[in-house]
């Protein structure tokens, strides 16, 4: 090996921290200063939790989780909703003299219109002013809302 050519290692290095810990060890140095050491990094002080808390990142998670549900419930909600059998037969916007022909027979709701339709498409034909394009758009206008159509009105394939 040549001389005079490796630093000098001093096996009484004093090491300070910005906490004021000390404690002795071998190094190049005489002297060494740091910020954190073993007594006052939180992870070896279990303080870490404490400072993700601090950030706020656990009561974002979980605002964040509560609104999700929310949403399922109200989305889940207004399905139910649209999908209802007490829906006014005015909510179907099936056109004037359809609708004045449902109500004149005594049809309000869409759970009366397709309790009807189970005894079959006939029974809502004979209604006065009632005619097979009423049916077929009121049949769509039942389907795109989310209705399931007894077997009964599917006699005629809209």
């Amino acid at each position: 090996m040549k001389k005079d050519i490796h630093p000098v290692y001093y096996t009484d290095t004093k090491v300070t921290c910005a906490c004021g810990n000390t404690w002795v060890t071998g190094s190049t140095k005489k002297e060494i200063h740091t910020e954190v050491c073993s007594n006052c990094h939180p992870f070896f002080t279990g303080e870490q939790a404490r400072l993700m808390d601090i950030e706020g990142q656990v009561e974002r998670f979980k605002k964040r989780v509560k609104a999700s549900l929310d949403y399922k419930d109200v989305t889940k909600k207004r399905m139910e909703d649209r999908t209802s059998p007490d829906r006014p037969v005015e909510e179907l916007e099936l056109g004037k003299r359809s609708t004045e022909a449902l109500l004149a027979a005594g049809l309000k709701t869409v759970g009366q219109i397709l309790q009807k339709l189970e005894g079959g498409e006939t029974s809502l034909l004979e209604l006065a002013g009632f005619g097979r394009k009423s049916l077929i758009d009121l049949k769509k206008k039942l389907r795109t809302l989310g209705y399931k159509l007894p077997a009964a009105a599917e006699e005629i394939n809209v």
